[in-house]
């Protein structure tokens, strides 16, 4: 689908770090702003067991999961938003992914120099908000002076539009970002999908720890304290503790999560988390070709599933066979859940839900 995250952050909080975690395609990580410039991109498989079990069960020629892309973003500084630093190709990367990662730096380290001369996640935070609070205030204003004479006209839609855009504006100006804005089908039209304002994408911040700190400090716990409920989620990793696992093959990085009292690795947490706070879910389609995970937004209907697949699948599409994940699992085999009666038939206005796996039936 194309979807990406960007990984933003001020200069040297450890971002270039985690996208070396996260992909093979390594981002130079210095101890100076600004060495991320272009931005680097990684296309991130999303871990999901259940691709490699029913692979077991099919023993297709091949397995295909499904991946989410991860841009590694220049680091901003206060003045982004009137151009300072990198900032306006800083704002530019960030408007073309679909959600932001944003790191922010809980660790102390004399080797590491910090751009505002002292550890303060709380400040960090607020600055990268701020910058992309009045960005999204500059956007509104020019569509503003544009909508406004239209509605001073009486036109019906422009006053509804200059409503929105007066609701959002008066939002930021207080210092919270769209995200935390209540939004109807009009707003999000407008703001999301028109104007495409910065501040009313999903987000995720990732505390950077050392790796003494697994379990959070006093900075974590500022952070925390510091934000507001915008249904948005902390990941606490620590990306240098991360990049040792990444090069350790899979019985070692097994030992050595053990050691630090792990189940799995803070990337493994994190590409999840990225992946759903998208709002996506996986289905599964398999055979003696290919086992493949396909990624689909949330309250798809089974035409738009098809589709993912061939065009022609969703212009043609008749009807799905669905077998839920476990069910298939537990009889091991499609002809298995069929005699089960754990096949079912749906049409055009099923629900796709995390975990199908699915066949078509369709016209050419």
């Amino acid at each position: 689908m194309g979807l990406r995250c960007g990984i933003v952050g001020l200069p040297n909080v450890g971002k270039s770090t985690l996208f070396n975690c996260l992909s093979s395609a390594k981002a130079e990580a210095a101890n100076y702003p600004f060495c991320t410039i272009e931005p680097n991109v990684g296309v991130i498989t999303v871990p999901d067991e259940r691709i490699y079990n029913l692979a077991e069960l099919i023993k297709p020629q091949k397995i295909v999961p499904t991946v989410i892309e991860f841009v590694d973003i220049a680091g901003l500084v206060k003045g982004a938003s009137r151009g300072e630093g990198l900032g306006n190709k800083f704002l530019a990367n960030i408007r073309e992914v679909d959600a932001i990662i944003h790191v922010v730096r809980c660790f102390e380290d004399e080797n590491v120099a910090h751009v505002g001369g002292k550890i303060d996640p709380v400040a960090d935070k607020e600055i990268l908000e701020t910058e992309l609070q009045l960005k999204d205030l500059e956007s509104i204003d020019r569509r503003i002076q544009k909508t406004e004479k239209i509605a001073n006209s009486g036109d019906a839609k422009a006053k509804k539009e200059m409503a929105v855009l007066e609701k959002a504006k008066l939002h930021l100006e207080a210092g919270k970002s769209i995200r935390s804005l209540q939004l109807g089908p009009l707003d999000v039209q407008i703001l999301k999908n028109e104007l495409q304002l910065l501040t009313a994408k999903p987000e995720i911040y990732v505390a950077n720890v050392d790796e003494n700190a697994l379990e959070g400090n006093d900075y974590v716990n500022q952070l925390k304290d510091s934000i507001p409920d915008e249904n948005r989620e902390i990941i606490t990793l620590s990306a240098s503790l991360e990049s040792q696992i990444v090069e350790l093959d899979d019985e070692d990085k097994l030992m050595f999560l053990s050691e630090y009292g792990l189940r799995e690795s803070g990337m493994n947490k994190l590409i999840r988390a990225s992946y759903h706070i998208l709002d996506l879910i996986t289905f599964f389609t398999g055979g003696e070709k290919e086992v493949r995970a396909w990624t689909i937004r949330k309250g798809s209907k089974a035409p738009q599933a098809a589709g993912l697949i061939h065009s022609d699948f969703e212009r043609g599409f008749i009807r799905a066979e669905v077998i839920k994940y476990v069910d298939y699992v537990f009889y091991k085999s499609e002809h298995a859940c069929k005699e089960a009666g754990k096949m079912f038939i749906e049409g055009k206005e099923y629900v796709v839900k995390d975990g199908d796996v699915m066949f078509f039936r369709f016209n050419v």
